[in-house]
């Protein structure tokens, strides 16, 4: 079986990934409540208790929102690194020992035929880590909520055959925006979100010949719009000779609609 995934839902308001291989799926993230999380999974035809587990990025609420209800009622493995379980503690209520797993940034977990790769990002969080997918010679890299993308991100996210790729603001509309400043100087700093401007500078480094698939992720819902993201993306790519819609495409994301579920 072909490695296939949707984005459930994406932005500051909640965030889910679907990912399935082989008899293998597993959500990252379940920033919804868990009634929004079971309408996202019935939308792409899936039911959250086939579910082999859920993998954790970092403790802020909207990756975790749903986290402790869904894991409970479907009595699901929740796989996160010792400083996010540290700081989940209290946030997303008892986990039976048994359902408790850790999974440290930089390593990889194999279930099956799927590999997991954990990479550590740059974010206001106690651990936070962002994963790759590989199955079959077929790579999917997920990469969001990180003020910068280092040379080391980089090397592990190159050349995949898909990107989930964080595209959080629009530098203008951030600093004209009605945020106080302190929240604007949290967004831009190292720790904070990844522009849509630095978004494409940092996918020159990593697109790749197999690379057909770019998902912009993580919009602001204040200080981006899908259209301004995706042009702006596309201009700046553009400008070092990608061309958006031959070489690869270019897919939105929605805080509340899944992306059809795709193979690659």
């Amino acid at each position: 079986m072909s490695l296939q995934f949707s984005v459930l839902a994406s932005g500051s308001t909640g965030n889910a990934i679907y990912v399935e291989a082989n008899g293998q799926a597993f959500l990252v993230d379940a920033g919804l409540s868990g009634k929004q999380m079971t309408n996202l999974f019935e939308q792409i035809g899936r039911d959250i208790k086939n579910l082999s587990g859920i993998l954790v990025t970092h403790e802020h609420s909207d990756h975790i929102k749903g986290l402790g209800v869904l894991a409970r009622k479907h009595k699901l493995p929740i796989y996160a690194n010792e400083k996010t379980w540290q700081a989940m503690n209290g946030l997303i209520g008892e986990i039976s020992t048994d359902q408790k797993f850790v999974f440290q940034t930089g390593s990889v977990k194999s279930f099956g035929s799927l590999d997991i790769e954990s990479f550590g990002v740059s974010h206001d969080a106690a651990e936070p880590m962002f994963f790759v997918f590989h199955h079959e010679g077929k790579k999917l890299a997920l990469i969001t909520d990180t003020g910068y993308v280092s040379d080391k991100m980089k090397g592990t996210i190159r050349n995949a055959d898909a990107f989930v790729f964080e595209s959080n603001h629009d530098v203008s509309m951030l600093q004209m925006g009605h945020y106080p400043w302190s929240i604007k100087r949290r967004i831009l700093s190292d720790v904070g979100h990844v522009s849509n401007e630095d978004a494409a500078i940092a996918m020159m480094d990593v697109i790749g010949d197999s690379t057909k698939r770019i998902y912009l992720a993580h919009l602001s819902k204040d200080n981006n719009m899908k259209d301004l993201a995706r042009m702006s993306v596309e201009q700046t790519l553009a400008g070092k000779g990608f061309i958006t819609g031959e070489q690869f495409d270019l897919y939105d994301t929605d805080p509340s609609t899944p992306t059809t579920l795709v193979a690659i």
